[in-house]
């Protein structure tokens, strides 16, 4: 696979061992002169000097042959263009950008882009994945936080336990996906019972996760 990723930073570095490890062809462009040098020195990689978002730069760094381009500049608009170039002027058929404005994922998607990817979003993601609350853990949003996924554990005071699945009367708009019950992964049924220390993974709308744990510990703090 040719890959073309224009920008630089951290990103860049992993990406790039990343990709040239899995046996990958990989071209840096970026627009500083010595922070490509540097590039060529670190990489096993095609670097190419120049502006991404002028299609002649992109021809020089291969985008005729190009499977998928990934635009990391610090620029919002510079890598909707980048990404717009390779998809509509060459073919390219998969486009990746990151947003620095959340705002502009919905944009990036109407206007063709693949995958979009906010970085302030992944670090929220990674701080409430980490974060503890009580009883309750690992909240992870999916597809920009149209679902999450809530690690809930039961204590002896919450009323489900002792209950089947199906006598637990969670909103319409969630579901327990799986239980972890001493170390070991439950694929519930109605009729799985819900024991003290399980584990709930409870998949739900956003807005309606203060309902599910209404149910589950009978009371919201």
């Amino acid at each position: 696979m040719n890959i073309i990723i224009v920008g630089g930073g951290k990103k860049i570095h992993f990406l790039t061992k990343s990709f040239v490890s899995k046996g990958y062809n990989v071209t840096i462009v970026n627009d500083d002169y010595d922070y490509c040098i540097k590039l060529d020195r670190m990489h096993d990689a095609n670097i190419v000097y120049g502006d991404g978002t002028k299609p002649f730069i992109l021809e020089d760094a291969g985008i005729a042959y190009c499977h998928m381009i990934i635009a990391l500049t610090p620029k919002d608009p510079d890598n909707l263009v980048i990404c717009q170039i390779a998809e509509r002027m060459y073919d390219v058929k998969k486009t990746f950008s990151i947003v620095n404005d959340p705002q502009n994922i919905e944009i990036f998607k109407k206007l063709g882009i693949d995958t979009v990817i906010s970085t302030s979003d992944i670090i929220s993601a990674l701080i409430e994945q980490r974060v503890t609350i009580d009883d309750i853990n690992n909240l992870v949003p999916i597809e920009e936080g149209k679902i999450s996924i809530m690690e809930v554990e039961i204590n002896s005071d919450n009323p489900i336990i002792g209950k089947v699945l199906s006598d637990i009367k969670l909103p319409e708009e969630s579901i327990v996906g799986c239980i972890i019950r001493r170390n070991t992964a439950v694929i519930p049924r109605g009729n799985t019972k819900i024991n003290e220390s399980d584990k709930l993974i409870i998949l739900s709308l956003p807005e309606i996760q203060s309902e599910v744990l209404k149910v589950i510990r009978g009371r919201i703090d």
